[in-house]
């Protein structure tokens, strides 16, 4: 079976009770306040050994300052769903246009503790493409191995205190590079959704 097409029945995949699945960064995710919504492209290279495209965000953010990251954002009014506003906000942030994607489709949205909704789109993309980081949100764009970051073993489970509560959350190292939050727990569930195809 081909990549695409274990991403594809992935996507189409009935969550069993027991999935698991993180719904967000803390217990009461998606309960309560209104979210607002937003979209990430989980672009993942097709080459012999599949990788996934990464970002890490400049320091001088407000939000997430030099966190690992998938290109994305909020959904903007004219974006048609989200899936238009992860292509978007990818040609944005690091110039990958969208006739180098394939779209395989949208996954299990996840709420972060800022308050967005996001729902991580699934597409395949052509290696070796050039691509650009927009240098007022984006200080670099990487390419990790995809097996490494979707192997349980690599995914681990930590704990901080985050305004007087404990928050657990996943992270995941990669050479000196940390992926945790909320981009860690979406990678979390896919690994979970692939393992049932």
């Amino acid at each position: 079976m081909t990549l695409a097409e274990r991403l594809r029945r992935a996507v189409a995949a009935v969550p069993p009770a027991d999935a698991g699945l993180l719904r967000g960064d803390h217990p009461d995710a998606g309960v309560g306040d209104a979210a607002t919504p937003a979209a990430v492209l989980v672009p993942i290279t097709t080459r012999e050994r599949p990788g996934l495209i990464l970002t890490q965000r400049t320091a001088s953010l407000k939000r997430h300052a030099g966190q690992i990251a998938f290109p994305g954002g909020r959904v903007d009014p004219g974006d048609a769903d989200a899936v238009a506003a992860a292509l978007r906000e990818a040609e944005e942030e690091i110039g990958l246009a969208s006739d180098g994607v394939h779209v395989i489709g949208a996954v299990d949205p996840y709420r972060t503790v800022t308050g967005f909704e996001v729902t991580p789109v699934l597409a395949l993309v052509t290696p070796d493409l050039t691509l650009t980081a927009q240098e007022s949100e984006v200080a670099e764009v990487f390419e990790v191995p995809f097996d490494f970051v979707l192997d349980p073993a690599n995914q681990r489970l930590a704990q901080a205190q985050w305004q007087g509560r404990t928050r657990h959350y996943y992270e995941i190292w990669w050479q000196d590079r940390r992926i945790w939050g909320a981009t860690a727990a979406m990678l979390v569930n896919l690994q979970k959704r692939l393992s049932w195809v």
